[in-house]
């Protein structure tokens, strides 16, 4: 496997894309998809290889996405990734319907992490590293403000804007 990427413009800015690519045309796997700016972002690194042909199926949907003609993706991901509870926290997030929105607590819930577990499923909901096609803007706080985003509130609302979800604006941090 090969690790590629490539840079895409969209109304959040420039994403970068990284894939794991076997040199067939069904053979990406997708990675990462950082925003500008995201705490924790991918950074490009020595030995990967600027190749945008094997994402043009990622940035037709993202596209599509953003056009508002499309409500899903259609993306491998590539395995391994993150931790035994990240990938359980991340696969309800993945099944968040467009424009609906869960809590924290709802989240934790369905992974069986209720109570003090909320705070563990925030932070695994923070090293997401698919933003946007995984969608962990769907997750709100409990009174419905929007809380925590790797790539700031402001791309959070905008993607909750994007697909109608009903959201409150977002909660300063305390001590800002």
């Amino acid at each position: 496997m090969t690790t590629v990427y490539t840079r895409v413009a969209s109304p959040l800015g420039e994403l970068l894309l990284v894939g794991e690519s076997d040199g067939t045309a069904d053979g990406l796997r997708l990675v990462s998809l950082s925003v500008p700016g995201q705490k924790g972002g991918a950074v490009v690194q020595d030995g990967w290889r600027r190749a945008p042909e094997p994402f043009a199926g990622v940035i037709a949907q993202m596209e599509a996405y953003f056009a508002g003609r499309s409500t899903r993706f259609e993306v491998p991901f590539a395995e391994g990734v993150g931790t035994e509870f990240q990938r359980r926290v991340w696969k309800v997030v993945e099944s968040i319907p467009y424009g609906q929105t869960l809590s924290y607590g709802e989240v934790a819930a369905q992974v069986g992490a209720s109570g003090a577990g909320v705070r563990a499923v925030g932070t695994a909901i923070g090293r997401n590293p698919l933003l946007v096609v995984r969608p962990c803007h769907r997750v709100i706080g409990a009174d419905g403000a929007l809380r925590g985003y790797a790539g700031g509130l402001e791309l959070k609302q905008l993607l909750l804007g994007l697909e109608g979800a009903a959201c409150v604006e977002p909660v300063a941090r305390a001590g800002r």
